[in-house]
């Protein structure tokens, strides 16, 4: 089976576009069409449904094209295998990472990134909302959670620390608390499945930290909306060091209880799929992740 028609496939099937697909690897429009027609034929099943207006993924096509990618990602693997200068990374990386870590630590990076690796464009999927790595074909993923599903391998970014912290101007209005007991007296700003968390000191002791039992009035479930709802005055809330360590730092938010955090022993995964052979682009952009990020 020949692996470039089996990339125009999974380029054509990512941008429901066969023109665009075919332009990205060189191709004439006719050649492009021609070339998939031939592959349908020879596996007997219509892959992309194809109509004057737009293209979109059969079911069949949707069913092969994780094998096509494993196909390609298999032949890539063995070049690589053959030495490292005989492969260039190139091809289109789908990746998925919440976007409040996106924005702040990933986008300032990628100039570098693309000035590094021209060959391989980046189909950047960023949300707070968890992707399905697998059914959603991702190659690789950021988590911040444990790494429990046994379909999934992954390499540590860095840890997550979480801590308290509030406005000045929240903590002028409201006074600073001083033990866990005084927040239940706090707004709190809170995260949207309203769970019960533990929170740990420095020495040991331990607490829990109960939305319920607080004044919350704000419910977010996207970690750049309660880091700005939090400057703005509005609350209490818990917020990873990586996004709030600059405001820290030039006094635009206070970490309260600094001696506590929260306990979920929180860490941020870089995932792929156990099945997929690890790819020149997706090793090289891992190593660059963690290179510049760790």
């Amino acid at each position: 089976m020949d692996t470039d028609t089996l990339r125009l496939f999974v380029a054509a099937a990512e941008r429901l576009n066969i023109t665009a697909a075919g332009r990205d690897l060189g191709l004439a429009p006719a050649m492009s069409s021609n070339r998939l027609a031939k592959l349908e034929k020879e596996l007997g099943v219509e892959l992309l449904h194809r109509t004057t207006r737009k293209v979109s993924l059969s079911q069949d096509g949707a069913a092969f094209l994780p094998y096509a990618r494993e196909i390609i990602a298999q032949a890539e693997a063995g070049r690589a295998a053959l030495g490292e200068d005989t492969l260039r990374p190139s091809g289109i990386l789908r990746f998925a990472a919440p976007s409040s870590f996106a924005q702040l630590h990933i986008i300032p990076l990628l100039p570098e990134f693309q000035e590094r690796y021209p060959d391989i464009t980046l189909d950047l999927r960023l949300s707070d909302k968890r992707f399905d790595i697998i059914d959603g074909s991702f190659d690789l993923a950021l988590r911040n959670a444990p790494l429990k599903d046994s379909s999934l391998l992954g390499r540590k970014l860095s840890d997550d620390s979480r801590v308290l912290c509030a406005s000045p101007a929240y903590l002028d209005r409201f006074g600073v608390p001083v033990t866990p007991e005084d927040l239940k007296e706090h707004r709190f700003l809170a995260w949207s499945d309203m769970a019960a968390r533990e929170i740990v000191h420095q020495d040991g002791q331990r607490a829990i930290l109960d939305p319920e039992k607080m004044t919350c009035r704000t419910v977010l479930d996207d970690g750049t909306s309660q880091r700005l709802a939090t400057l703005s005055g509005l609350g209490i809330s818990i917020n990873s060091l990586w996004s709030v360590a600059h405001d820290l730092e030039a006094g635009t938010l206070m970490q309260i209880l600094p001696g506590w955090r929260l306990n979920d022993q929180s860490v941020l995964w870089l995932i792929y799929p156990k099945s997929n052979v690890l790819t020149p682009k997706v090793r090289c952009f891992m190593d660059f992740l963690i290179d510049r990020l760790a």
